[in-house]
This record gives C-alpha cells, structure tokens and sequence, in this order.
C-alpha cells in the first residue's frame, strides 16, 4: 500500500470537498493521550501489587488479564453502540466508564483487595474499548484514504507520550522510594502486614481520583465539540450491507496480527521493572527501574512522529515489515545477552513497536467501506492478546526465569513479519489475478 504525500502532515482533507479535519483530528488525539497514559499505568501496577499481595508473575499477570480480556468481551458490544448512536457520543461513553473505573480505585485500595483492583481495571478497560472501537477507525476515514495509516501514526504518537509519561508519574505517586523486600513483607505480624497493604495500597487513590475527574471534563468536551459525522464508514441498526467483514481476509490476518502485536509489547512492558531489578541485568530498584520503562515507551512515540511522516512516502506493508525483523531481532539479543546490552536492547524494542498497531490496524480495515466500524470492533476485539500472552509468559518465566521467557515475544513479531508481507493484501490486491 503506497502512501501519497498530502498537502500537508497534519491536516486531513475530505476527498472532493476539501474540508479541513484539522481541528476534529486535533480533538479526537486528546483521547489518544489518555487511554494511553492508562493503559501504561498497569506496568507500574504490576510491581507494586505483586509486592502488596505477594503474588508470582502469573498471577500478577491478571491485571493484564483483567484490562486486557475486557477488549473482547465488549468490542463487539462498542461497535453496536457505534451503530447506534454514533462515533463521537460514542466516545463520551466511552470515557465516562473510563472515568467510573478510575473512581473505583478507591474502594479497591481502602479494603484493599486484589480482585476489587482487578473489577476496578475491568471497568476502566470498557471505557478504553469503546474509546478505540470509535477512535482508531474515525481518525482512519476522517480524510483522504491513501494517508490514513499516516494520519494514525500521527494520533497514536500522541497515545505514546501517555505511555512515556505515565512510568514517571506512576512511580513517583505510586512506587515507594524505599520499597521492603518480598523476605521483611512475609515476616510480619498478620496485624502489621495489613497495616502495610493499606498504607502501600491507599498511594494510588489519589493518582486514579484525579484521572476520574479528567475523564469526566473531557466526556463534557468532547460531547460539546462539533465534530464531522463520517456518513460512508457508518451504517444504521438494521441498514442492509452488500457485504461482509469475513470476506475481506487482510482483516482476519490483521485480527491476528493485532493479537500478537499487542501481546508482545505488553508483555515485554509489564516485565521490565522486575526485569531491570534482576542482578544480571542491571540490579535497579522499582522506582528507578520504572524510569527506565518510559524510554520503552518513549521509543514508540518517537518512532511514530518519524513513521507518520515516512510513511507519507513510503510503503506501509514494506515498514511494518522492517519494524518486525528489527524488533525480534532486539528482543533475541536481550534474551542472549546481560547486563546494559541486554537492558538497553529491550528498550529500543519500543521504537520498532512504533508505527505496528496503527499501520496493522490501517492494512485490515482497508476497504470495508460502511463495514469500518464494525471490522474496528474486531480488531480492537484482538487486542485481547495483551491479556493471554503476558499470562502465557508469566507461566513461562516461573518455570524458566524471566530472562528466556522473552522468547514468546519474538515468535509474535514473526507473524508480524508474514502478515506484513503477505496476509496485509487487500481484496482489490488479492483478487486483481483472479
């Protein structure tokens, strides 16, 4: 898929009317940044918690399981909403359930308890799957098609600087500065320990609130806003469709490869604080280490301002590809090696992560015209990969270490690769010999 140069980077025209989305794209980015920042807060949560409740890396991996799971359980269910009542009151809702599950933070930690932590997440997650059932999608089909995987690279940079900020925000309101070790938490007293869960725990209530009322002021902006209704990538509850969304394949693989994408990287992310704190690795305490997990992070949003301008010029099937071989390949070299090579590796993984889930998601809704909002729903639907896989490799890692346990990672890049390269083609391409 070739991509034309517009007139410019950062304005999305409609096709034959010239109608600037400038200022709709603008705002819709706003919400980009904000189920980002959040959805990078679980790699701080997985350490602080596993260390309150003294859990192993599976079963502290059902955070990532909760969040993530939440994706297919209700992105079928968003894109009927979508249907109904259309994308932007759609992403109102969206960010009021956001809101309801940052509040529910509160009860979790005054208790505190760890299945209250996992509800609180599971609602939040609901919010973010409607959010990006409705985003991801809108931004796609708000302007000129052949720029579309331009335009959501540009928007999911933003999306990074949530996840490249959120580690330093996490870890300075969240982590301890002086953090007691897994030995001086199991000697205490029963009345002492749940002193200390209480007071460990209550350090994210303040965070959560604040993102609660953040939530809700946006939910009131974005509903007051005006923004374009996208007639041709839209249909009615009980409109007829001359179509399918199982006869475009490069959606089917682009399922996959979202799966797989989304599992890798979160994966990698919610182990690096743990990771960064092993002896042959670099010995770093939570809180330092947690620094360390934005520059993963931060790669991705770097590398998304640089591939939303490459790929005004160059292939997308032909970048994603490149991406994927360069991040197994850094993936593999941490696995084989310690100390910075293995630390510093890993985290240049984010970059190549950069420009996967936008250019994925670009290349699988290609051409499903009024079935956009539907087909997003199953690809946001895959994102329930980032709930399997990490669960996977926590399993792995208790076995075998944390260290070998990347290895999952590199087999999902791999796909990658192949559906860069081939499962990508849409029908017009697929079928142009037949």
């Amino acid at each position: 898929m070739a991509i034309a140069t517009p007139n410019t980077s950062t304005t999305a025209t409609a096709p034959g009317t010239g109608q600037s989305y400038g200022a709709p794209l603008a705002t819709v980015t706003t919400l980009f940044f904000m189920w980002g920042f959040l959805t990078c807060l679980n790699d701080i949560l997985v350490p602080h918690l596993k260390s309150i409740f003294d859990l192993s890396y599976a079963q502290v991996m059902l955070i990532q399981f909760a969040f993530f799971g939440a994706y297919f359980i209700f992105s079928i269910p968003s894109a009927r909403i979508i249907d109904w009542i259309g994308y932007q009151r759609s992403m109102v809702v969206g960010l009021l359930t956001m809101g309801l599950g940052a509040f529910l933070f509160v009860p979790a930690a005054s208790v505190p308890s760890f299945p209250l932590f996992l509800g609180a997440l599971i609602v939040l997650a609901a919010g973010i799957t409607c959010l990006q059932v409705a985003a991801n999608p809108y931004v796609t089909v708000l302007g000129k098609p052949e720029t579309a995987s331009s335009r959501l690279n540009l928007t999911q940079a933003f999306n990074s600087l949530g996840t490249f900020l959120a580690p330093f925000f996490g870890g300075l309101l969240i982590l301890s500065a002086a953090p007691k070790t897994m030995n001086d938490i199991r000697a205490m007293a029963p009345d002492v320990l749940q002193a200390y869960r209480l007071h460990e725990a209550a350090t994210v209530k303040t965070p959560y609130v604040g993102l609660g009322i953040a939530l809700v002021v946006l939910a009131v902006a974005i509903g007051s806003f005006k923004l374009p209704t996208i007639e041709h990538a839209q249909h009615k509850v009980g409109e007829k469709v001359n179509d399918s969304i199982w006869r475009h394949p490069n959606l089917i693989f682009g399922a996959i490869a979202i799966f797989v994408y989304v599992g890798g990287e979160v994966s990698i992310g919610s182990f690096l604080v743990n990771y960064f704190g092993q002896p042959e690795i670099g010995g770093l305490t939570e809180k330092v280490a947690a620094s360390f997990v934005a520059f993963y992070w931060g790669g991705a949003m770097v590398g998304r301002f640089i591939g939303s301008a490459l790929l005004q010029k160059v292939s997308t099937r032909g970048l994603l590809g490149i991406c994927a071989v360069c991040a197994a390949a850094l993936v593999a070299i941490s696995m084989l090696a310690t100390g910075h090579t293995a630390m510093y590796s890993i985290i240049l993984v984010g970059f190549f992560n950069s420009i996967m889930f936008p250019s994925i998601f670009t290349l699988g809704v290609a051409e499903l015209g009024p079935l956009t909002g539907d087909g997003s729903g199953i690809m946001i639907m895959a994102i329930v990969g980032g709930a399997i896989i990490p669960v996977a490799q926590g399993a792995i890692a208790d076995r075998i270490g944390i260290h070998h346990a990347f290895f999952l990672p590199v087999v999902c890049y791999l796909y990658i690769l192949y559906f860069a390269l081939s499962g990508s083609k849409p029908n017009s391409q697929r079928y142009a010999k037949a």
